[in-house]
């Protein structure tokens, strides 16, 4: 794994020396590892789940459950693209189309190069603007199709 080296296995051990024996500590430990590696790969489980003295399955558990952790690398930039009702009515499936057939990808893939990951998700919050999209932390509403290119630019 790209990002699982020995650099990043170090920041996870002094994460996990702050934490250890601390009860409560899974997931803000998960959080920290993922900002450490961008994503939570296997090896970091493992480590996070014998150092925590916790059974493998529940630290897996844990990072499956919660939609904040990803178990495979994410794109530098995260397309949200808002698929609840406004959104739907507005032409949502229009964008992600869109989207798709310019990225490659489907909704929670990520581009090989690692540069786009697209999620759908069940609303933003700016009903007001649908269709809405968010690009990293940015929204962007009232889109087209044609406004797709100009925004992956």
């Amino acid at each position: 794994m790209e990002n699982c080296n020995c650099e990043n296995m170090a920041k996870l051990d002094e994460v996990l020396a702050k934490h250890t024996g601390k009860p409560g500590a899974l997931i803000p430990v998960l959080q920290q590892a993922q900002d450490v590696f961008g994503y939570l790969p296997r090896e970091a489980i493992t480590r996070v789940a014998d150092k925590l003295s916790l059974p493998l399955s529940q630290v897996y558990g844990v990072a499956t459950f919660y939609a904040q952790f990803h178990l495979k690398p994410r794109g530098r930039n995260i397309i949200r693209v808002c698929v609840g009702t406004a959104c739907h009515v507005r032409g949502a499936s229009l964008l992600l189309d869109s989207i798709r057939d310019q990225l490659g990808i489907e909704g929670g893939e990520t581009t090989s190069d690692l540069k786009y990951t697209l999620e759908p998700v069940a609303c933003i919050g700016a009903c007001g603007l649908a269709p809405v999209l968010m690009f990293n932390d940015q929204t962007h509403g009232r889109l087209t199709p044609d406004k797709i290119a100009q925004l992956l630019k």
